[in-house]
């Protein structure tokens, strides 16, 4: 192969329609469950939902004109993903059900050599498309295994569970408890919510869209094109105010003001207030959290989970509760990147070994030293509290496929980012992050390596990052000539109207 794409969710997907429309035929999409959709085909629970607005979370080449909510369901995002694969073409080069072992860079031949449950792969180009929310984090407390009832992690919810009258206890204080709590609510005969650390809410906007305003935003022109520039602008304005603590005095008072107003009781009021500044956190929204944490049969417990007895579940300051299910609402392993411990380079080392110490790094989020012709897509130091990850993914996908373009015309066998240039980028991030709320806004979260350091933040604003992305620099690369005279053959070429035009006249 020409290339390999590992997963196939936005990002994987994404990658196969961006290399196909530039000719890259040669390729392949490895997916290791039975159908694409990443973390929208996983993550199944009540609730579920985006929570950056539909038009931001869909690729800009192909807006949906179809969607029921400003917020969209899971149900419907996954619908979307697999109706624009199918759109693209991208079954032809999708294998499902096959899981990547191992891959190791060969230095005499140039190719990455991936094993897999379906044999040997060897191609010029590795793209991790794996995401970032992927490996659910496991709840470690004493006893768990021991619990008489179902167990089981939002990421991995059990459906044939019926929560029907019964005693359902949740853990975690994220996105995904805020989202689940409302949405048993009204089954269960009571819900008991473990909750470490409070968090700032602002009120979510999540209301019906009419399918005539849908049909007049597909009709009226720039129309659908204005509506996404304005809820960019505005996240854009959001993610402006967490890059500049002082400034966001009026965005907390909101989230402050939308407490006080939806919960009348005090001293459930003072459990829920954090005491960190809002943006220290994932930003998180929410209209029917608060309403739902005030109802009579849903009991807020503002302690971490410290051990499990039996049907008991005991909290650190020593509350005790009996239940008949138990819900992990307690996220994923950010800052891990599933196939590091898989992936060798030069010299041997693993991804995981490489980032030993300090976590993560990567030149631009997207290329690391020592390892030749592999891209990540969302990787290190790409994302924010405000941006949507479509946003980011798509100006990456135009990077790789620079990098690809220059690969194939220059004839290079390999292109390893210097040290020099990817330490010295990643020292210019974490010196801007220094000043964001991400680092001074007095929390710890997933942002954060074990080591201190932020891997996870992007520390300026959406269009610094697209045009940093949309300037391919060879020169921040080593690239090594082939070993054989041989010239490498270009792909066949695609004939444009194979492929949709995009709406916003931006060659994708």
């Amino acid at each position: 192969m020409q290339v390999v794409v590992v997963g196939a969710g936005f990002s994987g997907i994404g990658a196969a329609i961006r290399l196909r429309q530039e000719g890259w035929r040669d390729l392949v999409v490895l997916e290791k469950a039975s159908q694409l959709g990443g973390t929208w085909r996983e993550n199944t629970y009540p609730g579920c939902a985006c929570d950056v607005p539909s038009s931001l979370y869909s690729y800009s080449f192909t807006p949906n004109s179809r969607w029921s909510r400003i917020f969209a369901g899971q149900l419907e995002i996954h619908d979307y993903l697999r109706t624009t694969a199918d759109r693209y073409g991208v079954g032809e080069v999708l294998r499902c059900g096959v899981r990547v072992v191992e891959a190791r860079w060969d230095q005499n031949t140039g190719r990455w050599v991936v094993q897999t449950t379906d044999g040997e792969y060897r191609a010029r180009v590795l793209v991790l498309a794996t995401g970032p929310w992927h490996e659910p984090r496991r709840l470690d407390v004493p006893g768990l295994d021991e619990f008489p009832g179902p167990v089981f992690h939002t990421a991995e919810w059990d459906h044939s569970v019926d929560l029907a009258g019964r005693r359902v206890a949740v853990v975690g204080g994220g996105a995904s408890a805020v989202q689940v709590v409302p949405a048993i609510q009204d089954r269960a005969a009571a819900v008991h919510l473990f909750l470490r650390t409070a968090q700032w809410l602002l009120p979510k906007p999540d209301l019906p869209v009419p399918l005539a305003l849908n049909w007049y935003l597909d009709r009226i022109p720039g129309m659908r094109r204005a509506v996404r520039a304005g809820q960019y602008g505005l996240q854009e304005g959001i993610g402006y105010l967490l890059r500049h603590p002082r400034l966001a005095g009026p965005l907390q008072a909101a989230a402050r003001a939308h407490l006080r107003l939806t919960v009348r009781d005090s001293e459930l009021r003072r459990a829920l207030t954090p005491d960190h500044r809002l943006g220290c956190k994932r930003l998180l929204t929410s209209s029917t959290f608060y309403p739902a944490l005030a109802q009579p049969h849903v009991h807020l417990h503002p302690t971490a989970l410290s051990c499990v007895r039996g049907r008991y579940l005991i909290g650190a300051d020593g509350t005790a509760i009996e239940a008949d299910v138990v819900i992990t609402a307690t996220g994923f392993r950010v800052g891990e990147l599933p196939l590091a411990r898989s992936v060798h380079g030069t010299a041997g080392r693993t991804l995981y070994e490489t980032w030993a110490g300090d976590g993560p790094k990567a030149y631009l989020g997207t290329s690391v030293s020592g390892f030749p012709n592999l891209f990540l897509l969302l990787g290190p130091n790409l994302l924010s509290g405000s941006t949507s990850a479509i946003s980011v993914l798509e100006a990456q996908l135009a990077y790789l496929g620079a990098a690809l373009g220059h690969l194939r015309r220059e004839g290079h066998a390999s292109m390893d980012v210097r040290p020099a240039v990817q330490a010295a980028y990643n020292t210019a991030v974490q010196e801007a992050l220094r000043t964001t709320v991400y680092n001074a806004g007095g929390c710890s979260s997933y942002y954060f390596h074990s080591s201190g350091r932020n891997t996870f933040c992007w520390p300026w604003s959406t269009g610094r990052l697209t045009r940093s992305l949309n300037r391919f620099d060879a020169a921040a690369y080593t690239c090594r000539a082939p070993s054989t005279p041989a010239p490498v053959p270009a792909p066949r070429a695609v004939a444009e109207d194979n492929f949709p035009a995009d709406e916003e006249g931006i060659t994708t």
